[in-house]
């Protein structure tokens, strides 16, 4: 066992695992929220139940390795074991889909109001069961692979998150006794089928054959069936494979992806009721426990809710969905000038998803054309499935400009696209590269170098989310765009570094982790509790995704204790609890869950009047701090500064979407006395009217509780 006293306090701090179920409780509560449009909550359910898989792919799957081990690993923020904290996971899951059940049961029963329904085999009317019978015989039937498990049908592997029709039946005849089946459902078919009619019913591919079992299993009386799916193991850390340092990386790749797909059996899914019979079986064939199984009235699978609003009327569109946001043309950008121009004049600055990417591309594509840019330098992370900005990349190298990309492909759950994105830009001839072993390269930095009379400029883009032209219109991010020469300096000597595989480089302006990030944070944060103790006014404001570095959350606590007043804006994981006495009761934390995915990064470090601010791809968390490569860039221009304060403060403002932690971990909406405020729908309105009136109103609500607040 650990020596106790090793044990860091836990007195101010909570479990992440328990943490991030608590945030996506809070996007089921979007679900449940009768003033979110009815297809949005369905959409909110559907992402609830994808976080939920890979929660337990991820996160479960990785305690599930470290119950395996004989050394003993102590969670430092909940003093628990892994065995302890699934056994903690199991308890908290289970009413979490008794919740997700009653929303479910609530949105469909809306939905039918709108003569739009999910039917079962019960309700069908005779038409629509001869459609279906015609249906099941022509298209379903003759796909089917169904399998029957004995002493001459072994177990077969059970695909991660695939359904299947698991049937219980006794033989005839011959064939006398009890026995187990099962039925894949088809990939090839469609989840969703939409019965004849002018109103939209559809009923889902897994209850049509659920229905038809016996007719599959027609030698046999079934006596019991379900729909059931495993969620596997799918924590592969590719650094921990043994491989030869000269193989092919993308290969290696491509094994660790199949690889993924056979791990260990972390849970069982049952859609509505079974025997206990049939229970028991696949839980000694799969090695689980009772705690490990989950029983749903719900879907096991929601991906199929976002293609069918194709059959809504356009009235039922308009009336069940958001209104529709287009992200706007940003206010700092002329769009009949060069952006090059704009950025060598002065930084510019987009809040994706409010503001559109473009002015970005249009960077990146005046440089793969301009006559004077030397190179063009970029780290990826996450792309869209069709990305512009790869083909201005390769158009660039084309046109003979040097293409450095720094292609991350251990990018979770999106290895295969970057694989295949990286064999497209060495085609076109750029220099891939990929991220340095045991770190992840997730930093989000471009760099052109341009040579102008003789000189050298550079043209610096740091942002706090990915270069993914689709997620830009549903996440929260920030992009900055300088020609600042000390920023693009150390621009160079990050790209020339990661060429090295140097972690260790110096730089002046940017904090790049795993050296000096956390480092700098950690000093900043002493700069502040110098002036708090002596009596001097000091505040820290950080929107991040996720707090667990405990190193950071001890400095927290130490500048909580000392005045510092410290709020923090956590979408999802925060293992310090705030309001503790002695220990956090100056910090406060506040999360934001909405149309959009909150996602930014920034520190915002205010000393009297002065204030300093970074924007960064790093999270406060461990896996961030010290085992990837990340950046944050101060940002320098004083209008910049001052727009993503009046950001961070509007959020703080906010009282229908937000949220506030309590001492014990748990959430209340927001109470602030103000008028009604959501920080999202007032970014929309001020990107798209920019209402100078109504602007002039709410900066004055923001400067009466920023005042109360210093």
């Amino acid at each position: 066992m650990p020596n106790k006293s090793l044990i860091s306090d836990t007195s101010f701090t909570q479990n992440r695992e328990l943490s991030w179920l608590r945030f996506n409780e809070r996007v089921l509560e979007e679900a449940a929220d009768d003033t979110v449009p009815l297809y949005e909550r369905l959409k909110f359910a559907s992402i609830f139940t994808s976080n939920l898989d890979e929660f337990f792919m991820i996160r479960v799957g990785s305690l599930y390795d470290l119950s395996l081990l004989k050394q003993v690993h102590i969670d430092n923020k909940s003093g628990m074991t892994p065995e302890e904290q699934l056994h903690a996971i199991y308890a908290a899951v289970a009413p979490l889909y008794k919740r997700r059940d009653r929303v479910m049961e609530e949105i469909e029963a809306q939905f039918r109001l709108h003569d739009i329904s999910n039917v079962s085999f019960q309700e069908l009317v005779t038409h629509e069961r001869r459609f279906l019978q015609a249906y099941y015989d022509n298209t379903i039937r003759p796909i089917l692979s169904p399998q029957i498990v004995d002493a001459s049908h072994p177990f077969p592997h059970l695909v991660n998150k695939a359904l299947y029709i698991a049937v219980r039946f006794k033989g005839k005849g011959k064939e006398k006794g009890e026995r187990f089946g099962l039925i894949p459902v088809p990939d090839a078919l469609p989840r969703v089928i939409h019965l004849p009619g002018n109103s939209t019913r559809y009923i889902l591919t897994e209850r049509v054959i659920l229905e038809y079992a016996e007719d599959v299993f027609s030698m046999y009386t079934v006596s019991d069936k379900t729909i059931l799916s495993v969620t596997r193991n799918a924590d592969i850390n590719p650094d921990d494979e043994n491989f030869e340092v000269d193989d092919d990386y993308r290969r290696h790749m491509k094994r660790v992806l199949k690889k993924r797909a056979r791990l260990a059996c972390v849970r069982l899914e049952l859609a509505g009721e079974c025997s206990t019979e049939l229970r028991d079986f696949f839980m000694r064939r799969l090695s689980l426990k009772k705690e490990q199984v989950f029983k749903s009235s719900t879907p096991l699978n929601m991906s199929y809710v976002y293609a069918l609003s194709d059959k809504f009327t356009p009235a039922a569109k308009r009336q069940l969905s958001y209104l529709p946001f287009s992200p706007c043309p940003s206010r700092m950008v002329n769009r009949s000038e060069s952006m090059i121009k704009q950025v060598l004049r002065q930084d510019l600055f987009l809040s994706y998803p409010y503001e559109s990417m473009e002015p970005f591309l249009q960077l990146v594509r005046e440089a793969a054309h301009d006559p004077a840019v030397i190179s063009i330098k970029i780290t990826i992370y996450r792309l869209a499935s069709k990305s512009r900005l790869v083909e201005y990349l390769s158009a660039a190298a084309e046109n003979g400009k040097d293409v450095l990309v720094l292609m991350e492909l251990r990018a979770r759950f999106d290895e295969e696209n970057n694989i295949n994105w990286s064999e497209n830009l060495e085609d076109a001839g750029c220099k891939v590269i990929y991220g340095l072993e045991d770190f992840k390269v997730h930093s989000k930095i471009c760099l052109i170098t341009r040579r102008d009379r003789g000189k050298i400029q550079y043209i610096t883009q740091i942002g706090t989310g990915n270069y993914n032209e689709k997620t830009a219109k549903l996440y929260t991010d920030f992009c900055l765009m300088t020609a600042d020469s000390a920023i693009g300096n150390d621009a160079s000597e990050f790209f020339k570094n990661m060429s090295l595989s140097n972690l260790e480089g110096v730089y002046h302006e940017l904090l790049v982790a795993p050296y000096s990030l956390k480092n700098r944070l950690l000093e900043q944060m002493d700069h502040l509790m110098e002036r708090a103790k002596s009596g001097r006014s000091a505040r820290m404001i950080v929107k991040t995704n996720s707090v667990t570095d405990r190193d950071l959350i001890d400095k927290l606590s130490a500048a909580s204790c000392v005045g510092v007043q410290i709020d923090l804006i956590v979408r999802g994981i925060c293992c310090i609890l705030p309001g503790i006495p002695g220990k956090t009761e100056n910090i406060t934390v506040t999360s934001v869950v909405g149309r959009f995915l909150e996602h930014s990064r920034v520190y915002c470090f205010m000393d009297g009047g002065e204030y300093t601010v970074y924007i960064s791809s790093a999270d406060f968390m461990t896996r961030n701090t010290t085992r990837r490569v990340e950046i944050a860039c101060p940002v320098k221009n004083t209008l910049i500064k001052a727009r993503i304060l009046r950001f961070l403060e509007t959020m703080l403002s906010d009282n229908i979407k937000a949220r506030r932690m309590l001492p014990d971990g748990s959430y209340l909406p927001v109470s602030n006395g103000n008028p009604p405020l959501s920080c999202q729908d007032y970014f929309m309105q001020e990107a798209e009217h920019h209402f100078p009136n109504e602007h002039a109103k709410r900066t004055s609500i923001l400067s009466k509780w920023f005042s109360k607040k210093k």
